[in-house]
This record gives C-alpha cells, sequence and structure tokens, in this order.
C-alpha cells in the first residue's frame, strides 16, 4: 500500500521555523519525485517545493525562495521542507506528494502527481 505521511506541522509565531517530514512507504523511493504544495482557506493549491529521484534536483517556487528548503533522507524514504522566516501568509495545510519519474527532474505542477499525503497544518500568527 502506498502511503505519504507528512509531519512536523503546528503552531509558530512569525520568523519562527518548522521542519515537515514526508514519510513514503509502498513504492521505491528512487523512481518518483516528491513535491511539497500547500492550500491556504479559500485559495488555490500551490505547489512550494520539490526534489527529483535520488535527490538529484531541487526546485523552490519564488514566493518561498531563500526561506524554505527541502532535503531528502533516503535511508528513511523521507523528505524534509525546513521552512524559516515563517510569515502569516504562509499558513495552509501542506501536503506532500509522490509522482513517478524517468528523469532526475522534479515539478510542483500538481496534476502530475501519481499518490498525495493527508496534509499537515501549519498556522503562522504575526
Amino acid at each position: 500500500e502506498v502511503q505519504l505521511v507528512e509531519s512536523g506541522g503546528g503552531l509558530v509565531q512569525a520568523g519562527g521555523s518548522l521542519r515537515l517530514s514526508c514519510t513514503v512507504s509502498g513504492f521505491s523511493f528512487d523512481d518518483y519525485a516528491i513535491g511539497w504544495f500547500r492550500q491556504a482557506p479559500g485559495k488555490e493549491r500551490e505547489g512550494v517545493s520539490c526534489i527529483g529521484s535520488r535527490g538529484a534536483s531541487t526546485h523552490v517556487a519564488d514566493s518561498v525562495k531563500g526561506r524554505f528548503t527541502i532535503s531528502s533522507d533516503n535511508a528513511k524514504n523521507t523528505v524534509y521542507l525546513q521552512m524559516n522566516s515563517l510569515k502569516p501568509e504562509d499558513t495552509a495545510v501542506y501536503y506532500c506528494a509522490a509522482e513517478r519519474t524517468y528523469s532526475s527532474l522534479c515539478s510542483t505542477n500538481s496534476y502530475g502527481m501519481n499518490y498525495w499525503g493527508k496534509g499537515t497544518l501549519v498556522t503562522v500568527s504575526s
């Protein structure tokens, strides 16, 4: 059974940091790119960051560039999203998703994702 489980969300003050984790099971970590997405109330889902299979490439959206960093630990089948200098506008449910890939590239286009986690809530207070 394919599973993606997010953790690490919570309540933090503006300027603070959180590290989200996405632990995957049920498929080979080497064959999938992993993306982080977020959806704030009343807004469309937004691609935040992604990492290619085997961590070969990464991408970070302009809206979080310089503040968020994505990384992976293949031995733990886990992808991390380190979020620093958090702002109230970062408040959202954060999801990780997996996309079958045949290259080292990754994408933050949600339509290409094959599997999704259930999300973890991040709330940034002002």
